[in-house]
C-alpha cells in the first residue's frame, strides 16, 4: 500500500454528515466544524463562499469546495446578501434526505449538498495542517475531473429518493470524494514547496514513510529506513529533514504518540500494552516520550479525555451534527 493510502487509513474515516438544501434568493448559511473537513457541492445554480479576511469565492454548478480544517464560513446567494445566515449544523444532525427549503421566494435558486467528513482529528492533524484553507475543485471549464462529475451525479441520484443502505453508500462516497480532493492536491504540490506532502511524490521518501506507517512498532533505525529509500544514510536523513521539516526518527516518534493517544482515548488497554503496540519495550520510556509530546503522562491524559467525554458527550473526531444512533455505533 502506498504512503498516502496508509496515512488516510490512519485517519479512520467514518463517513459524512450532510444536509441537502434548496435555496431561494435571498439566502445564507453559516457552518463551522472545527478540525473536521467541511464541504459544499453545488448541484444547481451558484453560490458565494465567504470567509473572514478572504475575498468572496464564486461557486458554480458542479463545483466542490472543501474546507479541510472546518473553519467558520458562510455560503450565500451573493457577496452582500440581505439574508441573515442560519446555522447548517442542526439540519445536518437530522440526516434527512428531503432537501431543506431555505431563503426567500426570489430567483436565482441554488441546490447544495453540504456537510462534513468524520475521522480521527488527532491522527489527521499533520495532513490537515499541510492542506490549504480551501480545496476548490471546479466542475466546469476545460478539463473538470472525471471523478467529480461521476461522484456528483451518483450522489445527486442517491439522495433523490430513499433506498436500502442509502446512508452507508453516501458515507463511503463522501469519504471517496474527500480523498480524491486530497490526492489531486498532493499530485499538484511542487517539489521544493516546503510542504511535507511533497514527500509523498518522492519515491525514496514515500517508501520510508510507508514502512513507518505500515509497521510503527518496529525498532526502525535511520540506516534501515535509508535502505528502504535506496539512499545513503546521510543523503536520506538530509532529504527527509529538508522535505518534512524534522528528522526521520522524530517523525516516527510523533506518529507513534498519535497512535498511542488514539488507543488511550478509545480502548481500555493498559499503558504497558499500548507502549508495546507502538514500539516501546519500557513503559517508563514510553511515558516520557508521550509526556514530551502531549504535556501529560499517558494515564493523566487518558483521564482528561474521559472527563471531557463525560462533560461534553462527544468523542474527538465527532461533532454534535452526528445523529445519536450513529454516535453510538461509531
Amino acid at each position: 500500500m502506498d504512503s498516502l493510502s496508509l496515512i488516510l487509513d490512519d485517519m479512520h474515516f467514518d463517513g459524512v454528515v450532510f444536509a441537502s438544501t434548496h435555496n431561494s434568493t435571498p439566502w445564507a448559511w453559516h457552518l463551522a466544524t472545527p478540525g473536521l473537513a467541511a464541504f459544499h457541492m453545488v448541484t444547481n445554480g451558484q453560490a458565494w463562499l465567504i470567509r473572514e479576511g478572504e475575498e468572496p469565492l464564486l461557486l458554480q454548478t458542479g463545483d466542490l469546495i472543501v474546507l479541510p480544517a472546518g473553519c467558520m464560513h458562510r455560503i450565500q446567494d451573493k457577496p452582500q446578501t440581505m439574508a441573515v445566515a442560519q446555522d447548517l449544523v442542526p439540519f445536518m444532525a437530522k440526516s434527512e434526505l428531503e432537501p431543506q427549503r431555505h431563503g426567500g421566494q426570489g430567483e436565482p435558486k441554488c441546490d447544495l449538498i453540504s456537510g462534513h467528513a468524520r475521522f480521527d482529528v488527532d491522527m489527521a492533524a499533520p495532513l490537515i495542517a499541510a492542506l490549504p484553507s480551501t480545496l476548490h475543485v471546479r466542475g466546469l471549464g476545460e478539463a473538470p475531473p472525471v471523478w467529480l462529475a461521476i461522484g456528483l451525479q451518483f450522489l445527486a441520484h442517491e439522495v433523490s429518493s430513499p433506498r436500502p443502505a442509502q446512508q452507508a453508500i453516501i458515507n463511503r462516497l463522501g469519504d471517496i470524494l474527500f480523498m480524491e480532493c486530497i490526492r489531486d492536491y498532493v499530485e499538484a504540490v511542487p517539489e521544493g514547496s516546503g510542504n511535507w506532502l511533497a514527500a509523498l511524490k518522492d519515491r525514496a521518501l514515500s517508501n520510508a514513510l510507508a514502512n513507518m506507517h505500515r509497521d510503527p512498532r518496529r525498532n526502525w533505525t535511520v540506516p534501515e529506513l535509508a535502505q528502504q529509500a535506496c539512499l545513503s544514510r546521510s543523503a536520506f536523513a538530509d532529504r527527509f529533514s529538508q522535505t518534512l521539516g524534522e528528522p526521520p526518527l522524530t517523525y516516527l516518534t510523533r506518529h507513534r504518540m498519535r497512535l498511542a493517544a488514539r488507543q488511550l482515548a478509545n480502548s481500555g488497554l493498559s499503558i504497558s500494552k499500548i507502549a508495546d503496540q507502538v514500539g516501546y519495550a519500557s513503559e517508563a520510556a514510553f511515558s516520557q516520550a508521550f509526556k514530551r509530546e502531549y504535556g501529560a503522562s499517558p494515564s493523566a491524559w487518558r483521564q482528561q479525555r474521559l472527563s471531557a467525554l463525560d462533560t461534553h458527550g462527544t468523542p474527538r473526531g465527532q461533532t454534535d451534527t452526528d445523529p445519536p444512533n450513529e454516535k453510538a455505533a461509531a
